[in-house]
């Protein structure tokens, strides 16, 4: 090793940049781990198995992450990520009404990436003053979107409102997909044909 090389490895500063950088990797890691023990079905993955499947030892994962809500928390990140790319998609109609059809096509898209980690939120959700803040949100946010699009009559009439809110909600979309066994095309149709009622009469 040169005397170059050798200050190189002895310097505190890049010993800390390598550490940090170290730190950063792990976390993600972790953080995928959950992830794709989600997907595959189980909906509440104890610390042992993300370690497991991250690679990295039991501790590792409780230095990142104070405990489950914590990394539950970071679920909620993916959550908002897979819509935040929805909401920011112009709509192909400058006709409102057909903007709302587009929400269920949209939606459906949305729901079915998020699906697997709303249900392990939904497990989870008990135990966690956190998923309980964060479920809320989402409600929220969904919401805002809709009235935004919203034309008068339709608009000034809160028993259409409110039911197209619930047409166009997550919980709607798994039922349908889940307790009623449709296929994405299925339900979207079903949706579509809901919504469309409710259009037609504005």
């Amino acid at each position: 090793m040169t005397q170059e090389a050798s200050k190189a490895t002895d310097d505190p500063a890049q010993q800390t940049d390598g550490r940090r950088r170290r730190g950063q990797t792990n976390r993600a890691s972790i953080v995928d781990a959950m992830l794709e023990i989600i997907r595959t079905g189980d909906m509440s993955p104890s610390a042992e198995q993300v370690a497991a499947r991250a690679d990295v030892g039991l501790r590792t994962v409780f230095r990142h992450f104070k405990d489950m809500d914590s990394l539950y928390s970071e679920m909620s990140v993916a959550i908002e990520d897979e819509l935040r790319a929805v909401v920011h998609t112009p709509f192909r109609s400058t006709d409102w009404k057909d903007r709302i059809l587009e929400l269920v096509d949209r939606r459906a898209f949305a729901f079915e990436r998020i699906a697997p980690f709303k249900h392990a939120s939904e497990a989870y959700r008990h135990r966690s003053r956190f998923l309980s803040q964060d479920s809320g949100k989402l409600v929220i946010v969904l919401r805002q979107i809709l009235v935004r699009e919203l034309r008068p009559p339709l608009a000034d009439d809160p028993l259409k409102v409110e039911t197209l809110d619930l047409l166009l909600s997550f919980e709607a979309w798994s039922r349908l997909r889940r307790e009623q066994g449709l296929s994405i095309e299925k339900a979207s149709e079903v949706l579509r044909a809901a919504v469309r009622r409710i259009l037609d009469e504005a």
